[in-house]
């Protein structure tokens, strides 16, 4: 799943990855076995209010996406450890961990790692290194918070660092992105989400065809796509929401998009869609990774504006005259579910996107698909000619019907029932 229903004011430095090191001894398969059957790990007493250790690739405060969306709802009845690792720094004499609360959400506590550029290229060392911060965090000024976790993976190379060292009660992997798909993934991450699969007790998927990919590797597998805080981004219909003040001066139509800008992005089609009617205003809101920004076309009706606030966006869609997933069918692409068509639905506004395979299997009757750039462009000047009511009524329909509420409530019944079968407990 893309998911990346969020764009706010963070440089794209702060962008968590993937650990992009190769190990020179790396778990196997049957390793991961054993973590699962060693005797080690300590027996679930069937209360459901167990803590959480989340291993993420994304840091919390980046994008506000499928990451956040399900942890903050989560948090509201269990206490949360979110480990991230920023990218190295050259400066840097020895690995360093920075404990700090999560803004708003008081159960959530954000563990951010970082290691000396010098030792990134050591897997052995920066595994060994990532636990020791984490375990001293863990019997320090964590003492007694986080004991019988559930470890919850998003990031399959912190796989060989925690696998059965943190004396977890089960493991989730939510698989949000084929990562290894994406530019500059290391070439260990295939094997690593490899033995997470083996490990895990259950998996999510956030794609279809992710799902129909992980699951034959392991059997507890699920897929839930992207969710929708309606009510967040039903603002953009309401009459009291203000539009921003950097959009109230472009000429009318506006067609906009907000996610983040990567490699995702068709960013010919962006130029043609700005250059077939120059009296259109393109915009694009988001944070930029992993593209120079000598590849983003320049037009005088084209608008990068950078990221934006999570809580801002329902106002900048509001503006919007027609929502845009202008992406590129490439490898980064060929698993993505973009949380952001939910979002756009919520908002009541046409929707164009280009044929990514998981929006014309999930939302075909409510996206318009432009299977060429010229369609692309057409379907775009049709939607603002004559919206289509009856595409806008069963997006808000489908909108309602997934919420993340709705989801986290399934994802924790698959973790009851995960945990139950895995320590024998019955009600």
């Amino acid at each position: 799943m893309e998911s990346e229903a969020v764009a706010n004011k963070k440089s794209s430095n702060d962008q968590s990855t993937p650990l992009s090191f190769q190990s020179r001894n790396s778990t196997t398969i049957t390793e991961a076995r054993r973590f699962r059957t060693n005797g080690h790990t300590p027996k679930w007493d069937g209360s459901p209010n167990f803590p959480l250790i989340v291993h993420c690739h994304l840091c919390w405060d980046w994008v506000w996406q499928r990451p956040q969306q399900f942890l903050s709802r989560l948090s509201q009845k269990r206490k949360i450890l979110f480990v991230e690792t920023v990218r190295p720094d050259d400066s840097l004499v020895t690995p360093v961990g920075q404990l700090r609360a999560a803004e708003n959400y008081p159960n959530i506590t954000i563990l951010r790692l970082q290691f000396p550029g010098w030792r990134w290229s050591d897997g052995e060392y920066v595994d060994r290194e990532r636990r020791r911060i984490v375990q001293e965090a863990l019997q320090g000024p964590l003492k007694g918070q986080f004991e019988n976790p559930v470890q919850w993976f998003y990031d399959p190379m912190a796989v060989t660092a925690f696998a059965g060292q943190m004396g977890e009660i089960a493991t989730v992997y939510d698989c949000m992105d084929e990562l290894s798909k994406f530019r500059g993934a290391p070439p260990e991450l295939i094997n690593r989400e490899t033995q997470l699969l083996e490990q895990a007790d259950v998996v999510f998927t956030g794609g279809r065809k992710m799902w129909e990919s992980k699951s034959q590797k392991n059997e507890n597998c699920h897929f839930y796509g992207c969710g929708v805080d309606i009510d967040h981004f039903g603002k953009a219909r309401a009459e009291e929401t203000s539009i921003p003040e950097d959009l109230r001066g472009l000429r009318k139509p506006i067609l906009g998009y907000f996610g983040v800008v990567d490699e995702r992005m068709d960013y010919e089609l962006i130029a043609r869609l700005a250059d077939a009617h120059p009296g259109w205003s393109v915009v694009i809101i988001g944070p930029r990774t992993k593209v120079d920004e000598s590849v983003l076309p320049k037009r005088s009706n084209l608008h990068w504006l950078g990221g934006r606030d999570y809580n801002q966006l329902p106002a900048y869609c509001k503006a919007f005259d027609v929502c845009l997933m202008p992406f590129a069918l490439n490898e980064a692409t060929e698993y993505i579910n973009p949380t952001k068509s939910l979002e756009y639905m919520a908002t009541g506004r046409p929707i164009v996107s280009s044929p990514v395979a998981d929006v014309v299997r999930n939302f075909g009757p409510v996206v318009h698909i432009g299977n060429s750039h010229d369609e692309f462009v057409e379907l775009c000047r049709q939607s603002l000619v004559q919206p289509d009511p009856q595409r806008i009524q069963q997006g808000l329909e489908m909108a309602a019907d997934n919420t993340w509420e709705s989801i986290v409530a399934k994802l924790e019944g698959h973790i009851m029932d995960a945990l139950t079968v895995r320590h024998g407990v019955t009600f």
